[in-house]
C-alpha cells in the first residue's frame, strides 16, 4: 500500500515538472508587417462579405416594395401558399389580376380602375399618435393645445 502511494506521488511529481517545462515558452519572433496587414484585409474581407449576405437577404426576403414605383404601382396582394401569391397591379388606369409562383407570372384578369378608387398616400404609415387622436374626443385635444 504504502508503495503504490509512493508511486502516485512521483507520477504526480514527475508531471508537475514536465508541465511547469512545457510552460515556459519559446522565444517568438515578433510579426511582421506583411502578416499584419494581411490579417486585417483578411478580416475587412469576412466582415464585407457578411454585410453583403445580410443585405442580399434584406433584399430577397423583404416583405413588400416601399415608396413610389412608377407607371407600374401595385395595389395589393394575398400570399397563396409559400410560393405562390396574387397581385393586382396598376399600369395607367388598367388593374391586372397577376398570378406569381414557381419563377412564372400569369395574367388572371384585366379590368378598369374603379372610379371611386384613390390611392393611400405615400408617406410614413398611420402611427400610435394619430389612432389615438381619432378616438379621443375634440375638446381634450383643445384643452392640450393651451
Amino acid at each position: 500500500m504504502k508503495l503504490a502511494f509512493r508511486a502516485v506521488v512521483a507520477c504526480v511529481a514527475a508531471l508537475a515538472s514536465v508541465a511547469h517545462a512545457a510552460g515556459e515558452a519559446p522565444d517568438v519572433p515578433a510579426a511582421s508587417g506583411f502578416g499584419v496587414l494581411f490579417q486585417g484585409l483578411l478580416g475587412l474581407a469576412v466582415v464585407l462579405a457578411a454585410m453583403m449576405g445580410f443585405f442580399w437577404f434584406l433584399r430577397r426576403f423583404s416583405p413588400g416594395q416601399k415608396g413610389a414605383q412608377g407607371v407600374v404601382k401595385i395595389v395589393g396582394g394575398v400570399m397563396l401558399g409559400p410560393r405562390e401569391r396574387l397581385v393586382v397591379v396598376e399600369v395607367g388606369e388598367t388593374w391586372l389580376l397577376v398570378g406569381v409562383g414557381g419563377g412564372q407570372v400569369s395574367a388572371l384578369h384585366t379590368m378598369p380602375r374603379p372610379p371611386g378608387y384613390v390611392p393611400p398616400a405615400v408617406g410614413a404609415p398611420a402611427g400610435f399618435a394619430n389612432r389615438l387622436k381619432d378616438f379621443l374626443p375634440g375638446d381634450v385635444l383643445s384643452k392640450r393645445g393651451r
